[in-house]
């Protein structure tokens, strides 16, 4: 009964097949190769388009797709020299989801019209054309088919119709998927540039995932690194056992407290261990802890540079603020700079003063919220 059930199914129609390439042409490369051939075929045409203006790029600049032969190079040329700026296609006052024929896009008693049919569409071989234009997400896109010889059907112009509602659902889908790609590039870029990732760890402290930033620093970094078992290390011993006691008690204990550690100052590289989420990662490998970790790409001689740019510091008052910055007591910051206890108030007060800060707390936001954070 289930092979009877089977036969008795109707298979897809070109119109679902033109569909569903439709749907799957925005993950293509190019976009919408396979929908665009697939149109040409079933309309009989010579060239099938698609132009858009996606956001983000140029108010000159469109993407254009298309299926089959394009204009002569020398067309191309001319169009782009001569005719982009004049173009008398009426493309902006189309009424949205109708098709038009050539004759009502174009009037070849009209001067402008006669001499762009003659310089471009005819030498093209646009000798017939229909289009429409959809709206979806604010963009604006153009669906082009022409042929060289004979008119489009009636029935061709209702294919394209039908597929209108289709194409406004892609292309608003289109532009929400390219919005949230922008976001997380630029957000992506910003954590990057923040120097942050993460570290994935079972119970046992094992490594079990990361992210690029993260896989960098076991990579690259001389004190964090995993070792021949696949555990997460330090350069120091005694940093190692406090690191696999963390886990242990982060991965055993659900109230168990995030835990902090300073691994270097110069360069400096921080970590913060908390307990995983469940449901975060494969079933199949689910995590214990993760590992944030942090470092500085520059050296605190830079660093130094880029505070006394920010806040018109003098060099030995930007060294004290970068390390009061990074939690040195004042008494600390004074030993490991040389100075005594005194010199290094007076400075603080200088820093204080320049930077508008009130005290150590407000210094250290200043400094952690400004462009020195992804300088």
């Amino acid at each position: 009964m289930a092979g009877k059930g089977m036969r008795g199914m109707s298979e897809p129609s070109d119109f679902d097949e033109l569909v569903l390439s439709l749907i799957d042409g925005s993950f293509e490369v190019p976009r919408w190769t396979s929908f665009l051939d697939a149109l040409r075929r079933q309309l009989r045409a010579d060239y099938t388009s698609f132009v858009f203006r996606p956001p983000g790029i140029a108010p000159n600049t469109v993407v254009h797709l298309y299926s089959g032969r394009r204009s002569p190079p020398h067309v191309q040329q001319l169009y782009r020299d001569s005719f982009y700026a004049r173009d008398p296609l009426p493309y902006h006052t189309m009424a949205e989801g109708r098709v038009y024929d050539f004759d009502e896009l174009l009037d070849p008693g009209q001067p402008e019209a006669e001499a762009y049919i003659r310089a471009v569409m005819a030498p093209s071989g646009m000798n017939a054309m229909r289009m429409v234009r959809v709206e979806g997400g604010g963009v604006n896109a153009w669906l082009i088919a022409t042929r060289t010889q004979g008119d489009f059907t009636r029935r061709d112009g209702k294919l394209i119709e039908r597929l209108a509602p289709y194409l406004r659902r892609v292309l608003r889908t289109f532009v929400a998927l390219e919005h949230e790609r922008t976001s997380a590039r630029l957000s992506g870029d910003a954590i990057h540039r923040l120097n942050y990732g993460w570290i994935a760890l079972d119970g046992r402290a094992r490594v079990l995932d990361t992210d690029t930033q993260g896989a960098l620093t076991l990579e690259r970094s001389t004190l964090l690194r995993r070792d021949a078992h696949g555990h997460l290390v330090s350069v120091s011993r005694q940093r190692t056992r406090e690191i696999l006691a963390a886990v242990k008690t982060l991965s055993q204990q659900p109230d168990a407290r995030p835990r902090a550690m300073v691994l270097s100052r110069d360069p400096w590289l921080d970590m913060l261990l908390v307990r995983a989420h469940r449901d975060v990662g494969p079933e199949t490998v689910v995590p214990a802890v993760i590992a944030y970790v942090h470092g500085d790409r520059a050296p605190s001689a830079d660093r130094c540079e880029q505070l006394a740019q920010l806040f018109d510091l003098l060099p030995s008052e930007a060294r004290l603020a970068l390390a009061l910055s990074r939690g040195m007591s004042l008494a600390e910051a004074a030993e490991d700079l040389g100075l005594t206890v005194g010199s290094a108030r007076t400075y603080s007060k200088r820093i204080y003063a320049k930077t508008g800060a009130r005290g150590l707390t407000d210094l250290v936001r200043f400094i952690h919220r400004s462009v020195l954070a992804i300088a």
